[in-house]
């Protein structure tokens, strides 16, 4: 896999996350980490403007931000690696599929750098909660999906946006699969807690598929592949 330098490595789930480390194998080491401090799952395209953001080096390629993705992704392509050709933010712990991509912070920090003017990828695995998750399996899979969005030729003012399926030990290789965005809204969900309402997680999984979309091939057990447009 032939990969343009610099590279920067963004996420959501917070830069000690095993997601962007398993993201670091999959380009082979290397890499200048830029990533939110703490965990900062489903913030969408938030961006701090009123406080000094926090910024703390903890190595010549690992920054430590003190605010969302979308911040870290600033910072980096402004500030700390102003040079780098390619931003990848993941791997998230949890899809990022069809209505998800406009809820997640893991896509946001994709498209902010595409706003900037600089390819990226955004990266996500999707769990089901009864199975283990197999990091070097994602490493694996995620290596062949990125080799295969590094072939196509940059379309500026897009971005790519990969799941991996969760599978059965022992299943067999799942398939690239290019594929437009679902369209259906996720689960509406609520149970009453208290004087308020809380979200049910569990509906996630039996939410609606638009048939060859992103959530039927993921959840289907293939790897869905989608270019997302500004």
């Amino acid at each position: 896999m032939q990969l343009p330098h610099p590279v920067v490595l963004t996420n959501d789930d917070g830069i000690d996350a095993p997601g962007i480390r398993a993201l670091q194998r999959v380009i082979g080491g290397g890499g200048i980490f830029v990533a939110p401090r703490n965990h900062h799952s489903g913030c969408s395209h938030l961006t701090t403007v009123d406080r000094v953001i926090p910024v703390e080096k903890r190595s010549a390629r690992e920054f430590a931000v003190g605010g969302t993705p979308a911040d870290s992704a600033r910072i980096a392509l402004t500030r700390i690696a102003p040079d780098a050709k390619l931003l990848l933010a993941g791997i998230n712990e949890g899809g990022n599929l069809g209505h998800d991509t406009y809820c997640s912070g893991t896509v946001a920090a994709a498209r902010e750098a595409t706003y900037i003017g600089v390819p990226a990828v955004a990266l996500s695995q999707y769990v089901r909660r009864e199975l283990p998750l197999d990091w070097d399996r994602a490493v694996a899979l995620a290596r062949r999906a990125l080799a295969r969005v590094l072939e196509e030729p940059h379309v500026p003012g897009t971005f790519w946006n990969i799941n991996l399926p969760h599978l059965e030990p022992g299943a067999p290789p799942p398939k690239l699969v290019f594929c437009e965005t679902c369209t259906r809204p996720l689960p509406m969900a609520y149970h009453a807690e208290g004087e308020g309402y809380r979200y049910d997680p569990a509906s996630y999984h039996t939410r609606e598929r638009t048939p060859g979309a992103d959530v039927d091939v993921c959840f289907g057990g293939n790897i869905a592949i989608s270019r997302l447009s500004l």
